[in-house]
């Protein structure tokens, strides 16, 4: 009995250790995205025949997610004011359990005629669209309830489930990808969608994805140890969307806010996907007066390992941002005070 329950636990792991995307290195997949950008005129009002014609050409069920995926996000927008107007009802409602249900069942009926008329939703039209369409092409697809932080989330007022994603399950192993913000940026003052895929998003690894995603049920964060608190998962960075396309891991600092002494370092340290110029490593510094960027105090960059330390040596709080190249990758906050 023991042995047998060592080697479901076995497989259960090995169905979550190390999937991402670097998994499937050997494809290729410039057929399935071209098929999808083929149908972009495709509408949503027959999703098996859709699905059927993402699909029917391709020979893996990682093309055939990949096709589905990418048509998602190429051709839905994400609908800021529906979004808005969501949340501010949820939280008007949320000590009534009576009116947030009706309110939830009214808004998604609004939410899925939005979906399928206009091509545009919120987080949970897209995780709804790629899990049907991945079923309809009979690939184990789920939708994942949880919370998500971006750089205008409220910390202070997170306290219902904001957010939803998916997660597929290929060669026996289950991958996470976040089709709303690979899909791209609405601008919350127009609610203008402009469409910019983030590959990021895509098989995302699960230690990187769990900075600023905190699922509701804690098999879907697909790691074998290391799971956040939801008191860790507030405190923790914010990391941007060219985080997603330039690391590969981000490993320190764990949070997002520090108080130091004057002439302590703070210290920084990711993998990265690619190699790049230590030229191109910077730090953005604002004060709340001033901007300026400077380098850090020390820097070492072997192989994909990047670290870097910087030593403050006037009082003051400071946003502190970390760019490579053009790319904002992350943001901390700094308070610096007499010894």
């Amino acid at each position: 009995m023991q042995k047998s329950l060592q080697l479901l636990l076995f497989f259960v792991f090995t169905g979550y250790i190390n999937a991402q995307i670097s998994d499937f290195n050997h494809i290729d997949f410039k057929k399935a995205d071209s098929i999808a950008l083929s149908l972009k005129e495709e509408n949503l009002s027959n999703l098996p025949q859709l699905a059927y014609k993402l699909t029917a050409n391709l020979n893996t069920d990682i093309e055939r997610f990949r096709a589905i995926y990418r048509w998602v996000c190429d051709n839905i927008a994400n609908d800021y004011g529906l979004y808005i107007k969501n949340n501010r009802k949820r939280q008007r409602f949320k000590e009534d359990s009576i009116k947030l249900n009706a309110w939830n069942t009214k808004f998604r009926l609004k939410l899925f005629n939005t979906l399928l008329n206009k091509k545009r939703t919120i987080c949970t039209g897209y995780a709804y669209l790629v899990k049907t369409l991945a079923n309809f092409a009979h690939l184990e697809c789920e939708i994942v309830q949880g919370y998500g932080r971006v750089s205008t989330t409220n910390i202070e007022t997170l306290d219902l489930p904001n957010h939803s994603w998916n997660v597929i399950r290929l060669n026996k192993k289950w991958y996470l990808c976040d089709p709303t913000w690979a899909s791209g940026i609405p601008n919350p003052k127009t609610n203008k969608f402009n469409f910019n895929y983030n590959d990021g998003f895509f098989l995302t690894n699960p230690e990187l994805f769990a900075v600023n995603h905190f699922p509701i049920e804690s098999k879907w964060w697909l790691l074998e140890d290391n799971i956040p608190s939801f008191s860790n998962f507030l405190k923790a960075p914010v990391i941007y969307g060219n985080a997603y396309k330039n690391l590969e891991l981000h490993y320190a600092p764990q949070q997002m806010h520090h108080n130091i002494k004057k002439h302590e370092k703070v210290a920084f340290k990711y993998e990265l996907k690619d190699t790049l110029n230590i030229k191109d490593v910077q730090l953005f510094f604002d004060n709340g007066f001033n901007t300026w960027k400077d380098k850090p105090t020390s820097i070492s960059l072997k192989n994909k390992s990047l670290e870097l330390e910087h030593q403050f040596n006037q009082t003051g709080f400071y946003d502190v941002h970390l760019y490579l190249g053009e790319d904002l990758i992350s943001t901390y906050t700094v308070e610096v005070k007499n010894n």
